[in-house]
């Protein structure tokens, strides 16, 4: 299904071409890229290297649909350097650590996929070629944050992280502004 949308992409884009998925935690967006990966030999960016650091973690940015990403960075970084098709590098921001861990280096590719949360924030809607959306319902969510968070983990999803992706999916229309919308299952096939 996916495949072939990228496959008409390439066949009719002179330049790079650059996928979003975005979507709730846990629907499959990791998976669905590095599936992707597989096939077109892309490079992947995880808006989860792409967090606030501590700085800007304050009351006001968090009340901003999609503020809890740095979305500005992850403009400058990276969209403005696959755009420009020359090698670059960005810092990973690590959640554990709430401090930058390492730096990837990137060489440019003809694909480059966007996966996670926030990657539709209006402030980079504009650099994709193709959007993609997986959905998935709350009872398999909650499952598979359990299973790969544990159980205090799921609680501070639920509190948290779960609302706030929710009121930036509904705050940007995310969903109704994709090229494609996929419902997310254990045996979905993706591709």
């Amino acid at each position: 299904m996916i495949q072939s949308e990228v496959d008409k992409l390439i066949a009719t884009s002179e330049n790079r071409i650059i996928v979003a998925i975005d979507g709730p935690c846990g629907s499959g967006k990791t998976s669905l890229a590095n599936s992707l990966k597989e096939v077109y030999d892309c490079n992947v960016f995880s808006m989860d290297d792409f967090f606030l650091p501590q700085e800007m973690r304050h009351a006001e940015r968090y009340k901003e649909p999609g503020g809890n990403v740095h979305y500005e960075r992850f403009l400058q970084e990276v969209i403005t350097n696959i755009k420009a098709n020359i090698p670059f590098q960005y810092q990973v921001f690590n959640c554990k650590m709430m401090d930058f861990s390492h730096k990837i280096h990137v060489n440019p590719k003809g694909i480059n996929i966007v996966e996670g949360v926030y990657s539709l924030h209006p402030a980079l809607e504009h650099a994709y070629n193709y959007k993609v959306f997986l959905d998935i319902d709350e009872k398999e969510q909650r499952e598979r944050i359990l299973a790969r968070n544990g159980g205090e983990m799921l609680k501070r999803f639920e509190t948290m992280w779960i609302p706030l992706e929710k009121e930036y999916f509904e705050s940007f229309s995310i969903k109704d502004r994709c090229d494609l919308i996929l419902t997310s299952s254990s045996s979905f096939d993706f591709l």
